[in-house]
């Protein structure tokens, strides 16, 4: 995986973690949108704040 990779997963993941009112990383859920970020990622979306979106929408939460 590239810096950048890296970095946009990193951003993706904090956007989510911001939308949801998650504060704790090691909460369990924090792994569960972890794994639905590189989920998203890996199905094409690559903007950090349009994974966060699709991620909260999953979640319930709406836009």
């Amino acid at each position: 995986m590239s810096p950048e990779e890296v970095e946009r997963l990193n951003r993706a993941f904090t956007f989510s973690l911001k939308s949801l009112h998650l504060v704790d990383r090691n909460d369990p859920v924090s792994d569960i949108v972890a794994r639905k970020v590189i989920e998203i990622d890996k199905s094409g979306a690559h903007d950090p704040h349009e994974i966060a979106a699709r991620v909260a929408k999953e979640f319930g939460i709406p836009e």
